[in-house]
């Protein structure tokens, strides 16, 4: 018997499919995109002053990139936990080390040239953080984004987001109405990583560290559960993929990073998406006569100001709004703008459910996966590794629960992107 024939026969190798040509670009959405981003930085410059309008520019720049590169949250987390696929969470732990490097000598001086003072998302630890991490990690995965993603999939059309954008505002208006009771829960304060080690330096090397442990360990599941290939996503050729193609992940992880700090340079705080949402229910709540949010605990202090300017004024609602209208021009320039004219009854109600578990789960967290996760762990607050940790246990439920509102739930044999 020869050699060849004794040798084990092994399965064919899948052939890797080809990526799609990016659609012609459609120009009636992209100027209509355009021309409210113009407007937006026009009415934010005149009425507030340029760092208002340097902030709006900065989250074009942030949805121009999160839909190029297609740089999701929830899907890490569910294709983790579904088929192994660990490629989503080495984007975030390149993202989490490019910014906690970028913003440790600003943080560690607490000056910028802009903002003045600054400081990091440094937030307790508690049950209220615990409850609210894994309430957001369920919402996210039932309402099919997260809360950055809600943002650039409404700024590129998907009608459905829009159901869970609605439900993320008032999900996000009750949680401050209620923040008050939850804040008095057992916590054992804000832990951050500098003091606990004694320097800032320390800090962020201990952060590194873990970031590499964790790139480590879904090399070592992928490995053992072997998950399927990557599925391509629509791209241009040559020069024109910056503008109309797909970008590399680790391209988007630099590009959120550097904007990051630049929203951190401006408005003296990191990215963050959800306060923005709690604001623009809480008014519409006073407008209509609902409840005078001006009482909650959430507007005391400093936010009270806050409450009572103009929405213009709010760093998060100035990149909130850019982030929108950014994906708008992405997603025009590439051809992808697609308005979806019937949304069925199922994913109806999975996206206002999920929204209104974001929303309150964000409140309670003391942000989203921007403001805990990332804004928390590049500070080097604790509060940002409990929400990690917490949110894919919550993201595990949040996948068994998908099929009952008409979602998919990734298996061993799909292609997943």
């Amino acid at each position: 018997m020869s050699l060849a024939a004794q040798a084990p026969s092994r399965p064919a190798a899948r052939p890797t499919p080809r990526a799609p040509e990016a659609g012609r670009p459609q120009w009636g959405v992209l100027t209509v995109g355009v021309v409210a981003l113009l407007a937006l930085v026009v009415a934010a410059w005149t009425t507030q002053g340029w760092p208002q309008a340097a902030l709006l520019a900065l989250g074009a720049g942030l949805g121009f990139t999160l839909f190029h590169a297609r740089f999701g949250f929830t899907s890490a987390w569910r294709q983790l936990v579904s088929v192994g696929q660990g490629r989503g969470l080495r984007a975030h732990s390149l993202l989490l080390a490019l910014t906690t490097v970028l913003f440790a000598p600003v943080l560690a001086m607490g000056l910028a040239p802009v903002a003045g003072s600054v400081s990091g998302n440094v937030a307790p630890v508690g049950v209220s953080l615990v409850v609210g991490a894994f309430v957001f990690a369920v919402g996210m995965q039932i309402g099919g984004a997260c809360a950055s993603g809600t943002l650039y999939a409404v700024g590129s059309g998907q009608t459905s987001i829009l159901l869970t954008l609605g439900g993320f505002v008032v999900g996000a208006t009750v949680g401050a109405a209620h923040l008050g009771w939850w804040a008095r829960t057992p916590n054992i304060g804000a832990v951050s990583l500098a003091d606990v080690f004694g320097s800032y330096t320390a800090g962020v090397v201990v952060t590194l560290v873990v970031l590499a442990l964790i790139v480590a360990v879904t090399i070592v599941v992928e490995r053992r559960r072997t998950p399927p290939p990557i599925g391509p996503v629509p791209t241009a050729r040559g020069l024109a993929r910056v503008l109309r193609g797909s970008w590399p992940l680790w391209v988007g992880a630099a590009a959120l990073a550097v904007l990051n700090l630049g929203v951190l340079l401006v408005s003296g705080s990191p990215w963050g998406v959800t306060t923005a949402f709690a604001l623009w229910g809480s008014k519409a709540a006073g407008a209509l006569g609902i409840a005078d949010p001006s009482t909650w605990t959430f507007w005391s202090g400093d936010r009270a100001d806050v409450l009572a300017g103009s929405v213009l004024a709010e760093s998060t609602s100035l990149t909130d709004l850019g982030i929108i209208v950014g994906a708008m021009v992405a997603s025009a320039l590439a051809g992808a703008f697609t308005l979806h004219q019937r949304v069925p009854a199922r994913l109806a109600l999975g996206a206002v459910i999920g929204g209104l578990l974001m929303g309150y789960g964000a409140r309670l967290a003391y942000g989203c996966n921007i403001g805990a996760y990332l804004g928390g762990i590049s500070s080097l607050s604790l509060h940002g590794w409990v929400w990690g940790a917490v949110a894919l246990v919550g993201t595990v439920l949040g996948v068994r629960l998908r099929p009952l509102f008409g979602l998919s739930r990734p298996q061993s044999s799909d292609s997943v992107c």
